[in-house]
């Protein structure tokens, strides 16, 4: 890493970078951000800075990066300026994210919402008694009740509001949690005044449960942010957590990761994961290369080879050089392309979201209209505020704020109950506007597992001898081929002197005659004639070899669900890793003729940014650590169970059969589940049309206002349980 700030006298400078020319960079772990408010004021105490280019902060990350020219100000100021608005900063590292769990204040929105729904319950309760006609001491009891019910409530799990509300004036602006705040405490305030002073009507009933609903909108955002940064912490944990190092006198030691150096030479046992990038010095193995490319097929590597970190050495122990550690490394940069993909998604804003905008200054602005009316018309502050109150009542976003959550709950039983699970109900609004489908190949069109293509070519002698071999190695074809033969009913026969050659095979003795299973070249057989199959070869003495051809088979209905995508009018293209000639192959099957293969996951994610900026809303269906950053970047993203940890995380959903039919049925869905989305909101919308002119007339008494406001929301019910999904 470049320093550009020797002057630096605390350490920072040795995190600093060079960004481009003239320009420093330094990444920087900011823990306690929690929300939009802490990102402005965090990039906004960094931009005042002299000097300062760029500021950005990845929320899922709590990644901040400051860019600056060198000599006009330092790492150690920027540090201070975040400290001095209340944020503890220290130099980014991966692990800083594989280590965080769930955000806190998830917990803490947990929390304020059971509170407020349960508080909502009981003093729901308590309201029916009164509208059913108490009246005097008994009326004034249960409003009591009910105010020592929703004072602490609204105290306690109004918090998120109050605290965004208050940051938002103190420098002088507004946002959405301002308007939600005047309503709770006006409505409280007022029911306070109407319980003591013995009035028939008190709204605790109405503020605790408008509370309730708006705590349940943030939590479920509050989890999808959970669940982004998941999918980095899944990354990570790809990469080792320390390596053994040869020091020049031939002393070997263990060393934590953050404590290898470029230059180091790293030794990586046969069945470890490679530590970092660096090149082969010493030894010859297979590299199991999924975790990058998606290819099932291990890459021979020898001495000058390259090494990704996260990569599986499967045969022999290798000594390599190290050339790119931390946040220059191949994982390092897959979480700074999933970092910048989460946040083009983070863009994207739900119909839920666009409705609020208008919705709540609406209402407070009506009900604000409404009492200068009152007023105006000669009524006393008390009848004026009353009225105006009872038009925040039965304009209550109940039903609005059921109409989103009931579909997609509905969408996501019904799906589930197909073998579709929904992680993020918000990406069911997005996968509806979908134009083009971009899938990955192997584990994606394919199953991942390769087979025997048609029937073994050997006879039962050979068959049990070459499974003998097999059962000596972990490449992905000779499992294939012991499998197959245990599928057949035979058994592996014993083997003597079994030796393994990196990068090539097997061989050993039985009865003095040499086997040997590999490569073909190695065995000594033709290349197979169709380039997009995978093979070995096995030969028993000196008769000639024979070809074990294997082929990654299609996932069930791959055809009939391609089609079904077609016929639907939407674009279908494939991008892999895996090598072109199996990608043609495939592209070939499925009529499919935008292709591209030996794609890397950055490759990926500029394909899927290019058709974004062509206006293009993109599925991504795919399944390997290397398709991560690009599920993050899609509209929307589906990948199946057997996916990586990584690639499931980042997916929206995620299907739990063998078929590809899932991905045509959960878009079906998804539309369908738009329209109804729609119609809710029609209802609601049509609801307060009708419902508004009787409040500010003052004809709505709390009873007819209570059973219209839950009228509508058993409305929105109901039509969101008329969902079905398309076979």
């Amino acid at each position: 890493m470049a320093t550009l700030a020797p002057e630096a006298p605390s350490g920072l400078d040795l995190f600093v970078a060079e960004a481009a020319p003239g320009r420093a960079r330094i990444d920087l772990h900011v823990p306690a951000i929690h929300c939009a408010g802490c990102i402005r004021k965090a990039e906004g105490a960094v931009r005042a800075l002299p000097g300062i280019t760029h500021a950005r902060v990845n929320f899922t990350t709590r990644r901040l990066t400051a860019e600056w020219t060198p000599g006009a100000t330092t790492p150690e100021a920027i540090v201070a300026a975040l400290a001095a608005v209340g944020f503890e900063a220290r130099p980014f590292a991966p692990a800083d994210v594989a280590a965080s769990g769930a955000d806190p204040a998830s917990r803490r929105l947990l929390k304020a919402m059971a509170v407020a729904g349960f508080a909502a319950m009981n003093i729901m309760l308590l309201s029916v008694s009164v509208w059913a006609g108490a009246e005097g001491a008994t009326r004034d009891l249960f409003h009591l009740i009910s105010a020592a019910i929703a004072l602490p409530t609204v105290a306690y799990a109004g918090q998120p509001f109050f605290a965004s509300a208050w940051g938002a004036l103190r420098q002088g602006r507004t946002n959405m949690d301002v308007p939600i705040s005047i309503g709770l405490v006006l409505a409280v305030a007022l029911s306070l005044y109407e319980t003591f002073t013995s009035g028939h009507q008190a709204f605790f009933d109405a503020a605790v449960m408008l509370l309730f609903f708006l705590l349940v909108g943030r939590y479920l955002d509050s989890m999808m942010r959970d669940r982004a940064r998941a999918g980095v912490a899944a990354l990570l944990k790809q990469s080792a957590p320390g390596a053994m190092v040869r020091a020049p006198d031939g002393q070997t030691e263990y060393r934590p990761i953050d404590s290898i150096a470029p230059g180091m030479t790293i030794l990586v046992p046969a069945g470890s994961r490679v530590p970092v990038d660096g090149l082969v010095l010493e030894g010859a193995s297979a590299i199991d290369r999924s975790l990058v490319t998606g290819e099932s097929l291990p890459e021979a590597v020898a001495p000058g080879g390259k090494l990704l970190a996260g990569t599986l050495n499967l045969d022999a122990p290798l000594a390599m050089k190290a050339t790119a550690v931390g946040e220059q490394s191949f994982l390092a940069s897959v979480v700074r392309l999933m970092e910048a993909a989460e946040q083009g998604r983070a863009r994207y804003t739900r119909i839920a979201d666009r409705a609020a905008r208008l919705y709540a200054p609406a209402v407070h602005l009506t009900a604000l209209l409404t009492a200068i009316g009152w007023l105006l018309a000669g009524a006393g502050l008390h009848q004026a505020l009353v009225t105006a109150i009872a038009v925040l009542i039965i304009t209550c976003p109940c039903a609005l704020g059921l109409a989103v959550p009931a579909v997609q709950v509905r969408a996501a039983s019904v799906l589930m109950r197909r073998g579709i699970l929904v992680k993020d109900g918000s990406a069911l609004e997005r996968l509806a506007q979908c134009d083009t489908v971009v899938l990955d190949k192997t584990g994606t069109l394919t199953l991942g597992r390769p087979v025997p293509a048609g029937r073994l070519p050997l006879g039962p002698t050979d068959l049990a001898l070459a499974a003998g071999l097999a059962a000596n190695s972990s490449h992905p074809l000779s499992r294939a081929l012991l499998a197959a033969a245990r599928a057949e009913g035979v058994t592996p026969t014993p083997l003597e002197n079994i030796r393994e050659h990196p990068g090539l095979g097997l061989e050993a003795t039985h009865s003095g005659v040499t086997l040997r299973l590999g490569r073909p070249d190695w065995v000594g057989a033709d290349t197979p004639a169709d380039a997009s199959l995978l093979s070995l070869a096995f030969r028993h003495g000196d008769a000639p070899a024979t070809l074990i051809p294997f082929e990654d088979p299609l996932r069930p209905d791959a055809q009939a669900a391609i089609q079904r995508l077609k016929a639907k009018g939407l674009d279908v293209r494939i991008l892999s890793g895996d090598r072109d000639s199996a990608v043609a192959h495939v592209a070939r099957l499925l009529d499919i003729p935008l292709w591209a293969g030996r794609q890397t996951p950055g490759d990926k994610l500029a394909a899927i940014q290019a058709l974004a900026c062509d206006g293009k809303r993109v599925l991504v269906v795919g399944d390997g650590l290397n398709d991560a950053p690009m599920l993050a970047a899609g509209h929307a993203s589906l990948a199946p169970a057997s996916a990586s940890d990584a690639g499931q995380t980042a997916a929206d959903m995620l299907f739990l059969t063998d078929s590809l039919n899932a991905v045509p049925r959960a878009l079906e869905t998804a539309k369908r589940a738009d329209t109804h989305v729609r119609q809710n909101f029609i209802a609601a919308i049509g609801y307060n049309v009708l419902a508004v002119p009787i409040a500010i007339a003052g004809l709505a008494t709390p009873l007819i206002a209570a059973v219209a406001m839950s009228l509508s929301s058993v409305i929105v019910v109901g039509n969101a349980l008329r969902l079905k999904v398309p076979e």
